[in-house]
């Protein structure tokens, strides 16, 4: 690709590097001139122009951002109509975003003319959110260099979405005399709010005291109905053989991890009883702000694995803003 400035008499199916305003109509970025585009610059006494011109091998950057971000979409992703060399990628469905950072990379490192931004992998988002973009940089992108970008999507899902599934929730709520019912009624319609985005529900709510008997009761009783089991305990889990986990072993269950390097968030627990799974939320799970169990709990709605591997790998990033209701808890 050519790029400078030349005379406007030589500018015919060039493309306009600025944009430029004309008595009747603008000239937008990238626009190819026409011979009437010419006549009126001339008319208007425009002598040079900046411009880029195209040569063989080279493929205009519109045209190479729709190739690159097509074959990008191939998992709930869709992509809209290129723009000045950019095309962004929408999120077909509700769901986890995933990206592979190393082909992601490789990409971005064949040249500086290709890019590819997005979301970081892992994270949740709805219908309709933009996920990612791809913009060339200059006017025209070599076809050798965009064939090359084409070769690293071959190699693997480098986007990819996993659509969430609508689950019917069972929720249990322990009590003690020092836990208002009000606490406990919006604990509910929180999680209800977190639960929305993916159509799941909350089908049974079962509220009973603050002992392994009473928790290993209200298991059996909601387990056949539900998808998935969320405890909140009164008080906050401290150990393995703390009431909650005692009641989900006491009725045939098993926890599999207690404690996560996410903070807010640290104090989840993560079980199973017949296949289905069991979270012990944290405390901090009663407040909209975003926390461990929001990751946990969307990873288990987009039926993706939660095991040792992914919750000991989350302490880089994990922690997380300060929430209102405990203002500076780790210091002191």
């Amino acid at each position: 690709m050519k790029f400078g400035e030349i005379p406007v008499s030589q500018a015919r199916d060039a493309l306009v590097a600025h944009a430029i305003v004309l008595p009747d109509r603008r000239l937008k970025k990238g626009h190819v001139l026409t011979q009437q585009d010419i006549a009126d610059l001339q008319n208007m006494g425009a002598e040079r122009l900046t411009v880029a011109q195209l040569e063989p091998g080279d493929v205009e950057e519109n045209a190479a951002a729709s190739r690159i971000a097509s074959a990008l979409c191939k998992s709930q992703l869709n992509s809209a109509d290129a723009f000045t060399g950019r095309v962004n990628i929408y999120a077909a469905n509700t769901g986890i975003f995933l990206a592979d950072r190393r082909l992601v990379d490789q990409l971005n490192r064949i040249s500086p003319s290709i890019t590819l931004a997005c979301l970081n992998d892992g994270e949740f988002v709805e219908a309709g959110r933009m996920v990612a973009t791809v913009k060339i940089i200059p006017f025209a992108v070599e076809d050798g260099l965009m064939n090359q970008a084409l070769d690293v999507i071959t190699q693997g899902e480098v986007l990819q979405l996993t659509a969430s599934r609508r689950l019917k929730i069972g929720l249990i709520a322990t009590r003690l005399p020092s836990l208002k019912s009000a606490t406990m009624d919006k604990t509910a319609r929180i999680l209800a709010d977190r639960l929305r985005p993916s159509g799941s529900l909350i089908v049974s709510e079962n509220r009973v005291e603050h002992n392994s008997d009473a928790v290993a009761g209200a298991i059996n009783a909601l387990q056949e109905e539900c998808d998935v089991l969320i405890i909140f305990g009164a008080s906050a889990i401290t150990d393995r053989a703390d009431v909650i986990p005692s009641g989900i072993e006491d009725c045939g269950g098993q926890v599999h991890y207690f404690g996560m390097p996410v903070d807010p968030g640290n104090l989840l627990l993560l079980g199973q009883i017949n296949g289905k799974t069991i979270i012990g939320a944290p405390g901090c799970a009663r407040s909209p702000a975003e926390n461990g169990f929001d990751w946990v709990l969307q990873r288990v709605i987009c039926d993706l694995p939660v095991d040792q591997s992914y919750l000991s790998g989350l302490g880089v990033g994990g922690l997380l803003m300060e929430i209102s209701a405990r203002p500076q808890p780790r210091e002191g």
